[in-house]
């Protein structure tokens, strides 16, 4: 994603606690603390620490996050990328290198839904 499609950026060194709602992309970099609602993309950097509650419609990580994450299209986990936490989305990439500690729902369904068949 090139520097000129980001609508907000929160460069390293910063923190931020609280909501954050946006259209476009936002890029983080710094350490973020709450919840993150978009249709749009987010863009964790590589030097970042997110945690909490994110609801977006694609997310990009190479930093550390923490939390419940749900995406609506897609997320991309880049070599330095570390998860912690429930992870749902209909597309997942991973790069080798990455780390994801959770869970993964990749289904349309809920999951009680899909474990009836195995009794």
């Amino acid at each position: 994603m090139a520097k000129d499609e980001i609508n907000a950026f929160l460069g390293a060194g910063t923190n931020y606690q609280g909501r954050l709602t946006f259209q476009g992309a936002v890029r983080i970099d710094g350490n973020f603390h709450g919840e993150v609602e978009s249709e749009g993309t987010l863009v964790i950097g590589k030097d970042a620490r997110v945690e909490g509650q994110i609801k977006v419609g694609q997310l990009v990580l190479s930093g550390k996050l923490v939390g419940e994450i749900e995406a609506a299209s897609k997320v991309v986990l880049h070599k330095t990328a570390d998860l912690q936490g429930n992870l749902k989305t209909p597309m997942l990439m991973v790069e080798e290198g990455a780390v994801l500690e959770g869970r993964v729902n990749m289904g349309k369904g809920s999951a009680s839904e899909r474990n009836d068949d195995s009794e």
